[in-house]
């Protein structure tokens, strides 16, 4: 059995939150973003992070979030970790780092080989990485598109900080990115669903179990 730590994306309901708990996940994540289906409002977030157990890390995920929403997301929600997955630079993930003296874990989207060079880049001022599918052009979301990205571009290749894989990840194929990838971390949303922004318990279930016996 692996030591793989899963974080459950896009959490909105307490029955997602329990069933995530349950099959053992380490992350929470819970989507601050207007556009996605996991969109959650501020009190409802603070009422399913608060019902998690301790060791539990809850994560905001935001998509090039200014002060303002960032303070307001923070001030309400008990949370452990800030997940950053648009356009923000280098310098914009140090400062929100700064500002709030809460981890910082940065999604860069891969594609080609070419994308590798910003995960470098952002192991410099991040405390993760998220490397995930890069969306296409005309996607109104910056992840949970249920796509995968070919994983053996990262075969091998090792980062200063902890990173997280993502994008296309399902019960189904998550033994076989572990295998080409070495990834110690999962990252899954829409691969755990019935329908968009509806996670499916058993499926959450079958999941965790997968990546364990990866």
């Amino acid at each position: 059995m692996t030591d793989i730590r899963v974080k459950i994306c896009g959490l909105s309901t307490p029955e997602g939150v329990e069933a995530a708990v349950q099959a053992g996940a380490s992350y929470l994540g819970f989507v601050f973003f207007p556009k996605s289906p996991r969109n959650v409002a501020l009190p409802l977030a603070a009422m399913l992070a608060s019902s998690a157990p301790p060791g539990v890390a809850k994560v905001a995920l935001t998509v090039d979030a200014d002060d303002a929403a960032l303070d307001r997301i923070v001030c309400a929600v008990p949370l452990d970790m800030i997940q950053l997955h648009g356009a923000e630079s280098p310098a914009r993930v140090a400062e929100i780092r700064s500002r709030y003296g809460l981890p910082v874990m940065k999604a860069v989207g891969v594609a080609s080989e070419a994308d590798l060079a910003a995960l470098d880049a952002y192991a410099r001022v991040s405390d993760q990485l998220l490397v995930d599918a890069k969306p296409p052009p005309d996607a109104d979301l910056p992840g949970g598109n249920g796509l995968a990205f070919d994983w053996r571009l990262i075969a091998g290749r090792r980062w200063s900080v902890p990173w997280m894989l993502a994008g296309g990840l399902t019960p189904d194929t998550v033994a076989e990115a572990v295998r080409l990838t070495g990834a110690a971390q999962l990252d899954v949303s829409s691969g755990v669903e019935s329908a968009p922004g509806v996670k499916d318990p058993a499926r959450i279930g079958a999941f965790l179990r997968a990546a364990r016996e990866a």
